[in-house]
């Protein structure tokens, strides 16, 4: 089942190319029901689809539909530390343990015996260079992943203390905290950067992540329809409403990791206004100067080779502060390679990028566990459609 909403351009061609991309998206092996969205920045084009059941059995898929964004949360994270960093509440050049009690600090980053955690700094965490293995995708020696533990048992759930002992005890980084300052330096997408990024927030601000969330960056945006989930605040009777997880063709219902892990859910509507809010500096005090900080330097991610690579980003991939920019190398697309996005994904199939060659933003799901290459995938093929009628 298809629910389209009007095509605000006056030529048809955008409506008929649109959909030729959406249809191929969702024709992919596994996709249940699918979100996408494109609108440009001048609002000639405001294009929206969605097809398949939220639930399985139940109502249509609608273009108001909310769902879960995955790691796009990410985005939100940085944005918030870099409002609070232009209040002067935190510097980013701060080390982690200035904001957070030290014995969740200690032993975290222990590497060949030398215990580097005391030079984790803040710009470490929201820049993926700290080196710290990550609770959620990383293997222990002989063991699973956290994530594919909550995969093969249901719903599982740990506190803050847990996911770091995981890490202190059953885990080790990946290098050493990097010079920031290179631009050539290492970077590995790691989940246990945000997960203490989020308690340095609820730290500064005496609050909670979802009061930080939603007083520095949903309501300065407008953002009426996103909202977080955790133990203290559920949102039950909210992310009941919401598009259901699949994890192959089985149907995901997980609110305790949900709550863990600070599940963020919104609408193809408010994550347009996000992206755009970003990069046009609408989300900062500073305006566009800030967001030109939180967008250098960008460093390319290396090449992942295990059951992880499929969630979490890789190369060619990079990263900046909270924000991802992609482009087909040349090697990979010689002739009419695409232009690059920026913005952010997440592993079960979500995106918010925004393509500033073509002033255009697009979001969307597939709500898919192990779906996080699918829009690097496919992003280009939807450029191309789109260059000839930007």
């Amino acid at each position: 089942m298809n629910v389209h909403d009007a095509d605000r351009s006056d030529r048809p061609t955008h409506s008929a190319a649109l959909e030729a991309c959406f249809a191929r998206l969702a024709a992919h092996s596994g996709v249940h029901h699918a979100l996408f969205a494109v609108r440009s920045g001048a609002g000639a084009l405001d294009w929206r689809a969605a097809r398949g059941d939220a639930r399985p059995g139940g109502a249509a898929l609608t273009t108001d539909t909310p769902y879960f964004v995955a790691s796009i949360d990410k985005l939100v994270t940085a944005t918030a530390l870099f409002v609070l960093e232009e209040r002067g509440a935190l510097d980013l050049g701060g080390r982690v343990g200035e904001y957070l009690d030290p014995t969740l600090v200690h032993g975290l980053h222990v590497l060949r015996g030398v215990d580097r955690s005391d030079e984790l700094t803040l710009r470490h965490l929201v820049s993926h260079t700290s080196g710290l293995a990550d609770y959620l995708e990383d293997r222990p020696k002989g063991g699973r992943s956290l994530i594919d533990e909550t995969l093969a048992q249901g719903d599982l759930g740990w506190t803050l203390e847990e996911a770091l002992e995981r890490v202190r005890e059953r885990l080790r980084p990946h290098f050493p905290p990097q010079d920031v300052r290179d631009p050539r330096s290492r970077a590995q997408y790691s989940d246990t950067n945000y997960l203490l990024l989020k308690a340095v927030l609820e730290a500064v601000t005496g609050t909670s992540v979802a009061d930080v969330y939603r007083s520095l960056v949903f309501d300065p945006l407008g953002m009426r329809d996103t909202w977080v989930v955790s133990r203290d605040d559920p949102q039950a009777e909210r992310t009941a409403l919401a598009s259901t997880l699949w994890a192959g063709n089985t149907p995901m219902e997980a609110p305790v990791t949900l709550q863990s892990t600070f599940g963020m859910f919104s609408t193809l509507s408010d994550q347009l206004v996000l992206v755009r809010g970003v990069v046009e500096g609408r989300a900062f005090e500073g305006g566009r100067a800030t967001f030109e900080r939180m967008a250098q330097p960008f460093r390319r991610f290396g090449q992942g080779f295990d059951a992880a690579a499929l969630r979490r980003p890789g190369w060619p991939i990079e990263y900046a502060h909270g924000l991802m920019r992609f482009e087909l190398p040349r090697v990979l697309a010689p002739i009419g390679r695409p232009p690059a996005v920026v913005g952010h994904t997440g592993s079960t199939g979500t995106w918010a990028f925004h393509c500033p060659a073509l002033d255009i933003d697009l979001v969307g799901t597939v709500d898919q566990v192990n779906a996080g290459p699918l829009p690097f995938r496919s992003v280009g093929r939807w450029l191309r459609a789109l260059a000839p009628l930007a």
